[in-house]
């Protein structure tokens, strides 16, 4: 998404909304230096307003999920951090209008289950319309 984001236009805003503890916000902020804020919703009051909810544990711990794990520790050498936050709680992608209505919802099944940045170029280009 970083490599697109020019493609949203400047008169669109982008936030990253996540349920993590402030000094986790921090540290993810510090190590993926984005250009839009990254959020704190501690009681998870937003991901409760747009329906997430949790995944089953086959589903975020599968092998699928372990495969992409290894691929990543392997690609960039990462170490292995204890999980801090619920690893069961899904995420979402959401565009919403100026006037605050969602033209696009992407509820993910999975912790790597995400939409097409196409698609969602697509729905902020028509939430423009």
């Amino acid at each position: 998404m970083r490599d697109r984001l020019d493609d949203l236009g400047t008169e669109t805003d982008v936030a990253v909304i996540t349920f993590a503890q402030p000094q986790h916000v921090a540290w993810y902020r510090d190590t993926n230096p984005l250009p839009f804020p990254v959020l704190a919703d501690l009681d998870r009051d937003r991901y409760r307003a747009y329906g997430l909810g949790r995944g089953s544990m086959m589903r975020v711990y599968g092998w699928r999920m372990v495969k992409r794990y290894l691929e990543i520790y392997r690609a960039d050498g990462f170490r292995w951090h204890a999980a801090t936050e619920d690893t069961m709680q899904l995420g979402g992608d959401f565009v919403v209008d100026p006037d605050g209505t969602l033209v696009y919802g992407y509820w993910s099944a999975g912790p790597d289950d995400r939409p097409d940045i196409d698609d969602l170029i697509a729905a902020v280009a028509a939430g423009r319309a």
